[in-house]
């Protein structure tokens, strides 16, 4: 399992400076139901905008 999760969405709170994610899961999404192709059909739902 990879120790490191990157993401590069600055304004959001699980977001620790440096690109890395601070959050204690992740919660990954596909738009085609179970399955997905590439990136572009994934969508990470534990984002949280920062100052809400």
């Amino acid at each position: 399992m990879a120790l490191d999760v990157l993401c590069e969405v600055s304004n959001c709170v699980h977001n620790e400076g440096g690109e890395k994610c601070g959050a204690d899961e992740i919660f990954v999404v596909s738009h085609r139901g179970n399955k997905a192709d590439n990136s572009r059909e994934t969508d990470c739902k534990t984002f949280e905008p920062q100052g809400l």
